[in-house]
């Protein structure tokens, strides 16, 4: 592979989002420091961490299968933003703004990944 992870548009805009979800459950009860603050946390810091470990696979395979566990992260994190947002945790602006950026992510990994099959 002729890039170097760090590179990778998709690996900066994913560490960017990880940096967003950390202010918004910033914002969240204390109560939910071992909740929902703490998944949506570790699912944002899986996405540009896959992309990472997946780089120094040695293969084009095993890096596709971290790319895909990428977006799978993703997914999850929709689905907490969403209970977030039933707990009126988080405001609809938010929850927008996420939902913009991770469909962007989404389609980057996508893209990326199937230049790689």
């Amino acid at each position: 592979m002729a890039y170097k992870f760090k590179e990778l548009q998709i690996w900066k805009r994913s560490r960017l989002f990880c940096s967003q979800i950390y202010v918004i459950t910033s914002k969240f009860s204390d109560s939910e420091k071992f909740g929902l603050t703490n998944q949506l946390r570790r699912a944002s810091v899986s996405i540009p961490s896959n992309k990472a470990e997946g780089f120094s696979r040695n293969s084009n395979k095993d890096f596709a299968r971290f790319l895909h566990i990428s977006i799978g992260s993703a997914y999850e994190i929709e689905t907490q933003l969403l209970i977030s947002a039933d707990l009126n945790f988080i405001f609809d602006n938010e929850l927008q703004s996420c939902f913009s950026e991770l469909g962007k992510i989404i389609k980057m990994i996508s893209k990326f990944k199937s230049t790689l099959n």
